[in-house]
């Protein structure tokens, strides 16, 4: 029997489980994966709507971690939603205290689908410019940033998107989904820091919008990368499996299965 890679999904919990950990351990699980979690937050919310978010304190993230790392060998984790870049920048040097190969997916989710924006909700005093040094020291230890074109929008204010793609992948690797594309929808792009650029065009027709689309295609690709596929494979892999989510019916909430 093969043993399966152990995957780690840093995310907040979702009661309708199409989002957040729930969805990234059924994608890991249906990959041949074996999901570990660990919480950032509650959610008070279902497939339509968002209510409140409650954030875990960092001492307990940490702790699940460390204890995860004690008893399981872990090289890839996906990351979700996290109260701020200052305390992503704590879980991720923890992670590099663990494992200092260690191969980390972003997925910045800055607001949900229903339109709560978590990172506003945040007592967070620091200026603007801050806040973009703190997400810098972020992408400089992180393997693949996943945003969609509303997200990679908000990360520079003074920046065009050309602009925002150029700096990103100066420093790591760069996926854009391209679900909230204006023109080409569904067109990803991955943008590598050698600077090659490849498209993955949709190859299905009858797609509906689903409740954590984003969560499964970063969980979906972080756990290709575990079971040993190059980076434009596993994004290849991921999107397509995406999108047999996107097709299980048509309800907001999508089937996971081979």
């Amino acid at each position: 029997m093969v043993k399966r890679p152990y995957v780690l999904t840093i995310a907040g919990f979702d009661p309708s489980n199409g989002a957040g950990l729930t969805a990234d351990i059924k994608t890991i699980e249906a990959l041949k994966g074996y999901g570990l979690s660990v919480c950032t937050a509650n959610t008070i919310q279902n497939d339509v709507e968002f209510k409140t978010c409650y954030w875990v304190d960092i001492d307990v993230i940490k702790s699940q971690v460390e204890i995860l790392f004690d008893r399981f060998e872990i090289a890839y984790v996906k990351i979700g939603i996290v109260k701020s870049w200052k305390i992503l920048n704590t879980i991720i040097d923890v992670l590099l205290e663990k494992n200092n190969a260690i191969k980390i997916v972003l997925d910045p989710v800055l607001k949900s689908s229903s339109d709560f924006d978590f990172h506003s909700s945040n007592d967070n005093s620091d200026d603007q410019d801050n806040i973009e040094k703190q997400f810098e020291t972020v992408l400089d230890k992180i393997y693949l940033l996943t945003p969609n074109y509303n997200e990679i929008e908000k990360l520079y204010s003074s920046k065009t998107i050309k602009e925002t793609i150029a700096y990103i992948s100066s420093r790591t690797n760069l996926f854009l989904k391209g679900g909230h594309r204006k023109e080409a929808v569904g067109k990803d792009e991955l943008f590598t820091t050698s600077g090659k650029n490849f498209m993955f065009n949709p190859k299905r027709q009858n797609v509906s919008e689903k409740h954590g689309s984003g969560c499964v295609l970063s969980s979906a690709i972080t756990t290709y990368l575990a079971l040993g596929f190059p980076l434009i494979k596993a994004c290849y892999r991921g999107k397509r499996y995406t999108e047999k989510v996107l097709v299980s019916n048509s309800s907001l909430l999508g089937y996971h299965r081979i």
